[in-house]
């Protein structure tokens, strides 16, 4: 079962943060310079963890991870350019 996860992050080196963007487009669609939506199953999230934290620093850099339910995912709502291209119940206004 795949969950929707919003990954954020703030990562203090360039290097580094291209590395983390990199990462995140494997398993995401960016939606921000620095946030990302993805639908991950359990093992490709600890896939994902692990190879995050093989690039950071934690005591520099930060990386969140919002798990949302379904009934969440069906109440998001956007303005502009569309939900991504997983996102079936989203509302877009506008």
């Amino acid at each position: 079962m795949k969950t929707y996860v919003v990954v954020a992050y703030d990562i203090a080196d360039d290097r580094r943060r291209d590395k983390v963007a990199k990462i995140l487009e494997g398993y995401g669609e960016r939606v921000q310079y620095s946030v990302f939506e993805c639908r991950l199953d359990r093992v490709q999230y600890l896939r994902l963890r692990h190879a995050l934290e093989e690039v950071i620093r934690a005591e520099e850099d930060m990386i969140c991870f919002y798990f949302l339910c379904q009934a969440d995912v069906g109440r998001i709502e956007r303005i502009g350019r569309g939900p991504p291209r997983f996102e079936e119940k989203a509302v877009v206004v506008g």
